[in-house]
C-alpha cells in the first residue's frame, strides 16, 4: 500500500511539473477553428476558417495541408473532409470569399502517375485519404498519414521557406509531385520551371483575377509565386505535365473544379528530361524507388519578387537539411512571441484557447518582403528598403477593432509596417488612397468603411509614428472624400453611414494633430452624420433612399437581416457609434433606455453565441458593444457579458470559433478581453477594464519592454465583478485606463467578488 501511495505522489509529482514546465507554444492547437463546414456553423458564412499547418510569427510562408480546391474554402482545409490533395507552402487564416494562394501544391505518392486531384470519380487523381488518428498540428509543425499511400508526411516552415519530411513505403515507383497550377479559389494560368541541378528546381506561378482566387476573381488579387525547391533525393527520373488550355476556357474557380475541366487537365502531355519548360497548366514530379521507411525530404524557398529571391530565402533560412532544427527553431519564434503576454490561474483548456488565440493573431499581416528587404510593389516592380518590412493581408473592417488595437501594445512594429506598406501602396500603384481590405497590393474594395483611417489614428495617439505623417494624412485625406459622407451622398445605409462617420471622427483627430485646422471641424461634422438617419418615429437607424425619404421598414424592424447593413441587421449594426456613445444616448432617449435596450440585446442572445440576430460574436460589427457600458455608467454589465462571452464562444476543439477567424479580428477580441481590457474607440487611447478570465495577466509593451500585470484575487467563474481596485498599491476606481500607463507598466489588481460593487469605477 506504501508502495502504491509513493507512485501516486510521484506520478501526481511529475504531472504537475509537466504543467509547470509547459511552454507558451505548447497551448496551440490550430485544429481550433480549422473547419469551413456551413452546415456546422449553421450558416453559410461557416466556421472559423483557420488552417492547422506551419508558420512562423507573421512569416512569409505557411506550409499547410490542403483537402479541397473550390467552395468557399478560403484556408485550403477543412477538418471534416476525408482527403487530402497536397501540402502548399501559401495558405489564408480565417477568410471567406472563396480564398487564394495555396500555391506550390507538394503531394508524395506511390504507383501510377495521376495528374488531377481525383476530385470527380470519373479521374483517378494524386489525393489521399488520410488518418485523423495521428494528425498532429502544433505551433510551426503539421504531420499526417497518407493512407492510400502508407507516407508519412511532416512539415515545418522558416520565415520565407519550408521543409517538408516524407517516410516512403518500399516501393519501385515512389514520388514527389507538385502541382504549379493549383490555387484554393481558382487556379495559376501560367507557369515556368527550371531545372537547375539534379536535386532544385526553380520557377514561378502567375496568379491574375482571370484565374479566380480571392473573390473568384473580384478580388482583383493579381501576383506571381516565385520558387526555388531542392530535393535531398537526386532526380533519377523526373518529368512534367503540361495540359492544352483552348482560349475562351473559363480559368474561374467553378469551370476549374468541373469534370470538364479536369478532363482537358487529364490529357496532358507528359515530358521527360527538360531544361526549362512554361505553359498555362504545369506540374513536376521526380520518381525514384524507396526502401521502407526511406525519408526523402524536400524545402524551397518562397517570393513574391523573383526567383533569385526565392534561392536567397531558402538559403539564408534552411542551408541544409536538418528538419528537426528548424523545427525547434521555429517553436523557439513560436514561444518569444507567445510571451509577449502570460497568463495563469486557468485551467488547462483557458490557456488553449488563450495561446492559440494570440497564435492566430500573429499570422497577418504577413512579411511579403524577401530577407534583404525586397518587396513586390503596388506598380508590380520589385523595390528594396530597409525602412521598415513590406507587409500585406490587411483585412481591414474586421482588424481595426481589436487586432490593430492588440498590435499596438505588443508589436508595434507590425503595425507600423502595415500603415507604411498601405501608404506605400497608394503611392506606388497612383491610386493615392487607402485600399479597406489590402491583398497582395489588390485593391479588393472587400467590404465596407475606411478602415486604414482609424489604423493611423490609434498609432499616432499612441505614439507609433514611424511613417511619412503628411502623406498618411493626404491619403487618408483623399480615401475619406473617395468613400465618405460627402454632401454629395443622398442615399444613405447603416453601416457605411456608421462607419464612414466614425473614420471621419478619426480624420478629424488626425487634422488636429498634424496641422490641419480647416479639416478638424469638417470631419468632426461628418462625423456626425450617423444623427441623418436615426428615425425617432422607430426609434432606430434607417437606411435613406436617393431622394432622401425612408427605405421601408420591413416587418422584421431592426431585426431584419441586410436591411441597410452589411453581413448583420440594423440592431447590430446600429452601435457603431464609437466616437459619440453619448449622442447615441441622447438619440435613445437618455443612458438608461440605451442601458436597458443593450441588457434586452444580450438576453436575447443563444448561450453559445452561434450566429443570430442579437449579439452576434461570430461577426464584427458587434464587437465594440459589450464596452459601452462602461461608457454608460453601468461597468459591471461590461463585466458580466464580456465574461460571459469569453466563456461561452470561445472553446477548444474544431468548432472552438462561432465565426470566421478573419485574419487575426475573432482571436484579438478574446485575448484583449480575456486579458481584461479592450478599446471601445480606436483613435482614442483609453481602454476599457473588466473581468480577466485568468488570476494574473501580464503583458510586455513592445515601446518600452515594461510589464504591465493584472492580478485577479479571487477569481472564478462565478466571481466575475470587480469588488476594488488598487494601481501600483494606491486605490484605483476607474474603469479605464490609458495606453501611455500600459506602457509604462505596473500592477492593477481587481478584487472579484460574486455581486456587483456599483460605485466602483462610476
Amino acid at each position: 500500500m506504501k508502495r502504491w501511495i509513493f507512485c501516486a505522489l510521484a506520478l501526481a509529482g511529475a504531472s504537475q511539473l509537466s504543467a509547470q514546465t509547459k511552454t507558451p507554444a505548447d497551448y496551440v492547437d490550430p485544429f481550433i477553428g480549422a473547419s469551413t463546414s456551413a452546415a456546422d456553423a449553421h450558416v453559410f458564412h461557416g466556421l472559423g476558417k483557420t488552417f492547422p499547418g506551419a508558420a512562423t510569427p507573421f512569416g512569409l510562408v505557411q506550409v499547410s495541408p490542403n483537402t479541397i480546391t473550390g467552395g468557399d474554402n478560403g484556408p485550403g482545409y477543412s477538418y471534416e473532409m476525408k482527403y487530402i490533395e497536397g501540402f502548399a507552402f501559401t495558405q489564408m487564416s480565417g477568410i471567406g470569399w472563396y480564398g487564394d494562394l495555396g500555391n506550390f501544391l507538394v503531394t508524395p505518392t506511390t504507383g501510377p502517375l495521376h495528374v488531377v486531384a481525383g476530385r470527380h470519380k470519373e479521374l483517378a487523381g494524386y489525393r489521399s485519404l488520410y488518418s485523423k488518428k495521428d494528425e498532429i498540428a502544433q505551433a510551426g509543425y503539421y504531420a499526417t498519414t497518407l493512407t492510400d499511400y502508407n507516407i508519412r508526411a511532416e512539415m515545418t516552415a522558416a520565415p520565407h521557406s519550408g521543409i517538408m519530411r516524407f517516410t516512403f513505403p518500399q516501393n519501385k515507383q515512389s514520388r514527389i509531385q507538385i502541382d504549379l497550377a493549383r490555387r484554393v479559389g481558382g487556379t495559376s494560368t501560367e507557369q515556368y520551371i527550371k531545372v537547375v541541378n539534379d536535386h532544385t528546381i526553380a520557377g514561378w506561378m502567375k496568379c491574375p483575377p482571370e484565374g479566380g482566387g480571392w473573390g473568384d476573381g473580384d478580388g482583383k488579387a493579381n501576383y506571381t509565386v516565385y520558387f526555388y525547391a531542392e530535393f535531398s533525393k537526386p532526380f533519377k527520373n523526373y518529368g512534367a505535365w503540361s495540359a492544352e488550355i483552348p482560349d475562351g476556357i473559363s480559368r474561374k474557380r467553378e469551370s476549374v473544379t468541373s469534370l470538364k475541366y479536369d478532363s482537358l487537365i487529364a490529357k496532358a502531355a507528359i515530358i521527360s528530361k527538360f531544361t526549362t519548360l512554361q505553359g498555362k497548366h504545369l506540374g513536376f514530379f521526380t520518381d525514384f524507388d524507396t526502401k521502407d521507411k526511406e525519408v526523402v525530404l524536400l524545402k524551397s524557398g518562397i517570393s513574391f519578387s523573383s526567383m533569385e529571391g526565392a534561392r536567397l530565402n531558402l538559403n539564408t533560412e534552411i542551408p541544409g537539411w536538418d528538419f528537426q532544427g528548424v523545427r525547434a527553431k521555429t517553436k523557439a519564434a513560436w514561444n518569444k512571441s507567445l510571451s509577449e503576454i502570460s497568463v495563469s490561474g486557468g485551467t488547462e483548456d483557458q490557456k488553449k484557447v488563450f495561446y492559440t488565440a494570440l497564435y492566430h493573431t500573429m499570422i497577418d499581416p504577413r512579411a511579403t518582403a524577401d530577407v534583404d528587404g525586397t518587396y513586390m510593389g503596388g506598380d508590380m516592380k520589385p523595390h528594396k528598403t530597409d525602412k521598415f518590412v513590406k507587409r500585406s493581408v490587411f483585412s481591414g473592417w474586421d482588424v481595426f477593432r481589436s487586432q490593430f488595437p492588440l498590435q499596438t501594445i505588443i508589436n508595434p512594429d507590425i503595425v507600423s509596417d502595415m500603415i507604411n506598406s498601405l501608404v506605400e501602396l497608394a503611392d506606388q500603384s497612383g491610386k493615392e488612397y487607402l485600399e479597406r481590405w489590402e491583398f497582395l497590393n489588390a485593391y479588393s474594395g472587400c467590404m465596407v468603411g475606411n478602415p486604414a483611417v482609424p489604423v493611423i489614428a490609434d498609432a499616432y495617439i499612441k505614439g507609433i509614428r514611424n511613417f511619412d505623417e503628411q502623406k498618411a494624412y493626404k491619403y487618408a485625406r483623399n480615401t475619406v472624400e473617395k468613400f465618405g459622407n460627402t454632401p454629395e451622398r443622398k442615399q444613405m445605409d447603416i453601416s457605411t453611414t456608421l462607419e464612414y462617420g466614425f473614420d471621419e471622427w478619426c480624420q478629424s483627430q488626425l487634422a488636429k494633430w498634424l496641422g490641419h485646422p480647416d479639416d478638424v471641424n469638417l470631419y468632426a461634422e461628418r462625423g456626425q452624420t450617423y444623427k441623418k438617419i436615426w428615425d425617432p418615429e422607430k426609434g432606430w437607424f434607417r437606411p435613406k433612399k436617393a431622394d432622401g425619404t425612408w427605405q421601408p421598414w420591413p416587418k422584421t424592424g431592426r431585426l431584419q437581416q441586410d436591411y441597410g447593413s452589411v453581413e448583420s441587421n440594423p440592431y447590430q449594426q446600429g452601435w457603431f457609434v464609437p466616437h459619440d456613445i453619448d449622442g447615441l444616448a441622447n438619440l435613445m432617449g437618455g443612458k438608461d433606455k440605451m442601458i436597458a435596450d443593450l441588457n434586452s440585446f444580450f438576453e436575447n442572445t443563444p448561450d453559445n453565441f452561434n450566429w443570430n440576430d442579437y449579439y452576434n460574436q461570430a461577426n464584427e460589427p458587434v464587437h465594440l458593444v459589450p464596452f459601452m457600458f462602461n461608457r454608460l455608467g453601468t461597468p459591471w454589465l461590461t463585466q458580466k457579458w464580456v465574461r460571459k462571452i469569453c466563456a461561452n464562444a470561445y472553446k477548444t476543439g474544431v468548432e472552438g470559433l462561432v465565426g470566421n477567424e478573419d485574419v487575426g479580428q475573432m482571436s484579438a477580441w478574446y485575448v484583449l478581453a480575456a486579458s481584461g481590457l479592450h478599446q471601445a474607440t480606436p483613435g482614442n487611447p483609453r481602454y476599457e477594464l473588466f473581468s480577466p478570465m485568468f488570476n494574473r495577466v501580464a503583458i510586455r509593451a513592445g515601446a518600452t519592454g515594461k510589464v504591465f500585470t493584472i492580478i485577479a484575487r479571487n477569481n472564478s467563474p462565478a466571481n466575475v465583478y470587480i469588488q476594488s481596485a488598487t494601481l501600483n498599491g494606491k486605490p484605483y476606481n476607474k474603469c479605464f485606463i490609458n495606453h501611455e500607463q500600459i506602457l509604462a507598466g505596473g500592477i492593477l489588481t481587481l478584487v472579484m467578488g460574486p455581486q456587483p460593487n456599483k460605485k466602483w469605477g462610476i
